[in-house]
């Protein structure tokens, strides 16, 4: 194909996945008072006990800005799978069937697990807020930024998203030959300090209990990861010729 045919296509995918990502955002558009209900629920217990919290719209048009960020974090989200697939139909041409299976199938299981690492985030940051804003003083008042807490909430999100991505990639390197499952084991206390240390740094909560919590499922996805990486290195040595 030639390089303007290429960028033709490049253009028609962007606009198809752009265009996914704003039906999504239409989507989040109407799903805005139900997701909104959910970030406020901190709000509303830490109220129950006593203390007085509130999300801040600090300007005049600060709740119309709170409902296009949300709705298009809502749009990107849930349309993930739509703009992957557009990437993938991109470059598919170049690839070899094997390959297009395998890009298929790390694709798929990367969905999955970031949206499994977003979820995961969501259920945490409640408590989060909850444990976090216990510290203020009984006659002080919580007026947080609705801005501040968004990115807050967006951002703990993403960053679990990407973090249950790392096994995808273990597995994604092995089958391409750079490393094997054996070198990965042995490397096993390393990936498990890294993922105790993410915990620590991501955890928004101060206890120890919580950061354990977090950190157990993503060395049990590790260690899921490197044993598909080591049945993986059993299956091509017995193809391989002796």
């Amino acid at each position: 194909m030639p390089l303007a045919d290429h960028l033709r296509e490049l253009r028609r995918r962007f606009l198809l996945a752009a265009l996914g990502i704003v039906i999504g955002a239409v989507a989040g558009w109407f799903l805005y008072p139900w997701f909104f209900a959910a970030i406020n629920a901190p709000m509303e217990a830490i109220a129950d006990r006593g203390q007085g919290a509130a999300i801040n719209f600090g300007t005049v048009g600060g709740a119309f800005d709170m409902r296009i960020r949300l709705s298009l974090f809502i749009g990107l989200f849930v349309s993930s799978p739509w703009w992957v697939w557009q990437l993938f139909a991109f470059v598919s041409p170049g690839l070899t069937r094997k390959e297009r299976r395998s890009t298929v199938g790390f694709g798929a299981a990367g969905a999955v697990l970031f949206i499994a690492g977003g979820a995961l985030g969501w259920l945490v940051l409640p408590n989060a807020v909850t444990v976090l804003t216990a510290f203020t003083p009984d006659d002080a008042v919580n007026l947080i930024d609705a801005r501040t807490y968004l990115s807050f909430f967006t951002r703990v999100m993403l960053v679990f998203g990407v973090a249950f991505l790392v096994p995808v990639v273990m597995v994604a390197l092995n089958s391409a030959g750079v490393v094997t499952g054996r070198s990965l084991l042995k490397g096993w206390r390393w990936l498990v300090l890294c993922a105790f240390l993410f915990a620590a740094v991501a955890n928004p909560l101060p206890d120890a209990w919580s950061m354990i919590a977090m950190a157990l499922p993503i060395c049990a996805l590790f260690f899921g990861a490197i044993g598909i990486a080591m049945w993986n290195d059993r299956r091509r040595a017995r193809r391989r010729p002796s």
